[in-house]
């Protein structure tokens, strides 16, 4: 089997999907513009071939890699970046190239915010009223409809990158008068709580693992006013949120892919909507949880699920991967560079040192969505976690 693998060296923990389908038997054949001899000793020893290229934006070089590697290894079975900003080229390769796998037309369905909400409602989940942003006095008669606050945002656009709160129509105006050039759709405000179902589905659609995560109320304010960042994996999947997450899955038709559906679970009752309690539909997200989501995953549910995604691609089944070990809940908590924090990092490791699983610095590409310093770590009770949370946090 030949895979071809774009960008293996970024995010930096994407090598161990290369690494699990190697593992497997697997041609990995990596593309990427960092330079050989700069990539990580892990990242090479992960592929079978790796081709550089000046720029992944740069279709047409990214085009004749794929058809170097198609030439030198025969056909090729799957091409994946498992990356919300390459999934549109990814699929447009695959469209040219005829490769297993979502196509341009199907990637379109799930990128595009006002797109995903047809098939949310083909799921049965309800979905937030939306417009086109289209001029102010039409986007008044629409706020006059549903009410202040709103949200705007991209139609395509990669988390919560863009995306602003109007609350008044000075906001509204100011928002117009800063321009801009892709389309914006604009949504009545949800208040809930972001919970997330996030896992790997074979190739009929049926999930084999998934997990569950809570987020704060709000990563757009946090991307936009740089605040500090904590959620966390929970231990077990509540029932409401696996019978949603199913239905979405099998509305899009996605096969053999790591996903992340975002979901809002409502605080109090909205009109046309549901009930407080109820789930209503966020982002359906066809890639791994961001950052180094995939990990946390993996150290509260005791799994490796990059050897999963590979035992799918390869098997269809999970053959190398043992289920039942303990869960635990597995929280990220980062600091900003901004702030001044009461403890120290030593002190927190000191403490901690039994639970914490990672200590890092975040990458700057990602620092504005999941802060500078983060920590991860595990614990066997929910109260533990939240004392640590507010250890790592305190001003």
């Amino acid at each position: 089997m030949n895979f071809i693998f774009i960008s293996p060296a970024f995010p930096k923990n994407y090598y161990n999907f290369c690494d699990r389908l190697k593992k497997n038997k697997v041609n990995i054949l990596g593309i990427g513009d960092t330079p050989y001899n700069e990539l990580d000793q892990k990242v090479k020893n992960s592929l079978t071939e790796y081709y550089k290229v000046n720029s992944l934006e740069n279709y047409d070089e990214v085009y004749r890699a794929v058809a170097f590697f198609a030439f030198k290894y025969g056909k090729i079975d799957f091409l994946e970046s498992n990356n919300e900003y390459w999934l549109r080229q990814d699929a447009k390769l695959r469209t040219d190239f005829n490769i297993t796998g979502a196509k341009i037309d199907d990637v379109i369905s799930f990128t595009s915010k006002s797109n995903m909400k047809e098939f949310y409602t083909k799921a049965g989940v309800p979905v937030a009223r939306y417009k086109f942003c289209t001029s102010i006095d039409e986007d008044l008669k629409f706020i006059n409809t549903v009410g202040y606050p709103v949200v705007v945002k991209p139609n395509v656009g990669v988390g919560a990158q863009a995306t602003y709160k109007i609350q008044s129509e000075e906001d509204l105006r100011n928002f117009y008068k800063k321009g801009f050039q892709v389309p914006y759709i604009m949504e009545e405000f949800i208040d809930g709580n972001i919970v997330s179902f996030d896992g790997i589905c074979d190739a009929n659609s049926n999930v084999v693992f998934c997990d569950n995560e809570i987020f704060p109320p709000s990563i757009m304010d946090i991307v936009n006013e740089n605040l500090d960042l904590s959620y966390y994996v929970n231990k077990e999947v509540p029932n409401d949120i696996y019978v949603v997450g199913q239905k979405v899955l099998k509305a899009f038709n996605i096969k053999s892919r790591y996903f992340h559906l975002e979901f809002f679970r409502l605080k109090h009752d909205k009109h046309g909507l549901g009930k407080a309690g109820d789930i209503v539909a966020l982002e359906v997200n066809m890639r791994p949880p961001g950052g180094f989501t995939p990990d946390m995953i993996n150290f509260a549910q005791s799994v490796d699920t990059y050897q999963i995604y590979a035992d799918i691609i390869c098997y269809n089944e999970i053959r190398n991967v043992n289920l039942n070990h303990p869960k635990y809940y597995c929280i990220y908590a980062a600091r900003r560079d901004r702030y001044s924090y009461k403890h120290s990092t030593n002190e927190i490791i000191n403490l901690y040192k039994n639970c914490i699983c990672m200590h890092e610095r975040m990458s700057d590409v990602l620092s504005a969505a999941m802060g500078n310093e983060f920590f991860i770590a595990k614990f066997s009770n929910f109260d533990d976690m939240m004392k640590f949370k507010d250890m790592v946090l305190e001003k």
